[in-house]
C-alpha cells in the first residue's frame, strides 16, 4: 500500500476516493485520473480503476452528467 499512514483497507480507499474527486474537479477521465495517481501518489492504476468503477456503480447519474460535461468541453470518455 501507499499513500503514507493508511492503518485499514478502508481509509485507503477512501483516500483513493478523495484523490479520484480531486482528478475530477481537473476533467480528467478515468485513464487519466489512473496516470496521474500512478505517477504522483504511487497508486496503482487497477486500484484507481476499480475504485472509480464502484464510485460509478454507486453515483450512476453524477457520472453520466461528468462524462456529457467531458464531452462538451472537448475530452473524451
Amino acid at each position: 500500500m501507499a499513500l503514507g499512514d493508511d492503518s485499514t483497507p478502508a481509509s485507503y480507499i477512501h483516500k483513493v476516493q478523495h484523490l479520484i474527486e480531486r482528478c475530477m474537479t481537473f476533467g480528467m477521465s478515468m485513464e487519466e485520473c489512473m496516470e496521474a495517481l500512478a505517477k504522483r501518489a504511487d497508486v496503482q492504476p487497477v486500484v484507481t480503476s476499480t475504485v472509480w468503477k464502484e464510485l460509478e456503480k454507486e453515483n450512476k447519474e453524477f457520472f453520466e452528467q461528468y462524462k456529457q460535461w467531458r464531452s462538451q468541453k472537448g475530452g473524451s470518455s
